[in-house]
């Protein structure tokens, strides 16, 4: 029947959001204290029989109520949870992860070790940061025993041979004998097969800024003859960067972009096009958004004419087109469009066609 299980990392939890202004701070901070309770709602929405935090789920230190709020939701799961701390989580002498926590919760600490679920024909391993930097865990690893399915779960970095963060690569994978790998520390969810492995990584839950825009998720892996996986959105605040062309109306171009109904989601829009705009007088056209961010890069508008007539080749040329304007009504558009065209070529700017 195969094993179904949720795989999800770098929660990030009490993270300072430095950078924005203190109502914005707020709304991040609420926005993601909700992201325990939503991950264990798709945990049993999508049937899991597993899950797996693949470290950085605390940003450092994190508060007594997130320690406890956390502690709840997980207990509150009907399915073993394996946890294998990252850089910003790691296992210090202060560290949450030494309190005790529900008898279905288990916390990887040091090098690789394993637990068994017979139950499931399964066994886990994972291993767990005890400082913000970590040597190649998976090097020498080999899978053991002789359960159906076997599965790692690491914070690493797959992506930077070099990494101080428990660098992942193909050889390690290929030769761990392992069905799946699930790691945390990619805040973009991605994955590649190496052998008969899959490793995956399923990006932050909810982005902490600009740079991590788009919608953001967890992965959910079936186990049957090969590993698969499934990218499930959540419902978590998301960031957006995104462009609008002014020239058919600056206020017309938002409406198009922006959802009908209001939203707590951070939008970064950035004005192109040809046009005058007030940024600051259009963004109180949208009260409804309190976290959009306009940017202006608008070019003047087009004088197509300019210069019409002068003593130069391009003089010469646009006063050509006029005299056609004039004396040809029936093509004014077409002679207009070729204008135009012309003049965006002559100012070095683009055209579409």
């Amino acid at each position: 029947m195969g094993l179904k299980i949720l795989h999800t990392a770098d929660w990030h939890l009490d993270s300072p959001f430095t950078g924005f202004s203190q109502a914005q701070r707020e709304v991040l901070k609420q926005r993601q204290r909700e992201i325990p309770r939503k991950v264990a709602e798709a945990c049993r929405r999508e049937n899991c029989q597993m899950m797996l935090l693949a470290g950085d789920v605390f940003d450092g230190v994190p508060n007594r109520d997130t320690v406890d709020s956390l502690k709840a939701v997980l207990g509150s799961i009907a399915v073993p949870v394996f946890i294998a701390p990252g850089n910003h989580d790691f296992i210090g002498p202060d560290s949450p992860w030494l309190e005790v926590w529900p008898e279905n919760v288990h916390i990887f600490a040091g090098p690789i070790s394993s637990v068994s679920l017979p139950e499931l024909d399964c066994r886990v391993y994972g291993a767990g940061y005890e400082s913000m930097d970590c040597g190649p865990l998976l090097a020498r690893f080999q899978r053991e025993g002789d359960e159906r399915y076997h599965i790692g779960v690491l914070h690493g970095d797959p992506v930077q041979k070099n990494s101080p963060y428990c660098p992942i690569t193909n050889a390690q994978v290929r030769s761990s004998g392992l069905d799946c790998l699930a790691l945390g520390h990619i805040h973009k969810a991605g994955f590649f097969r190496a052998g008969q492995t899959l490793c995956v990584w399923p990006g932050c839950p909810m982005g902490r800024g600009w740079d991590e825009a788009g919608e953001k998720g967890v992965c959910v892996l079936t186990l049957e003859e090969e590993a698969q996986v499934q990218a499930v959105p959540l419902d978590t605040l998301r960031f957006h960067n995104l462009q609008a062309d002014v020239e058919g109306g600056a206020e017309e171009a938002l409406e198009k972009l922006l959802p009908g109904a209001g939203s707590q989601d951070f939008y970064r829009i950035t004005l192109t096009g040809y046009g005058s705009v007030d940024p600051a007088a259009l963004r109180r056209r949208f009260p409804e958004f309190p976290n959009l961010e306009l940017r202006d890069e608008t070019r003047p508008p087009l004088d197509i004419w300019a210069g019409a007539g002068a003593d130069t080749l391009e003089g010469v040329y646009f006063r050509l087109l006029q005299e056609e304007l004039e004396a040809s009504p029936d093509n004014r558009e077409i002679i207009q469009r070729a204008a135009e065209i012309s003049r965006r070529l002559l100012d070095g700017r683009e055209v579409q066609l």
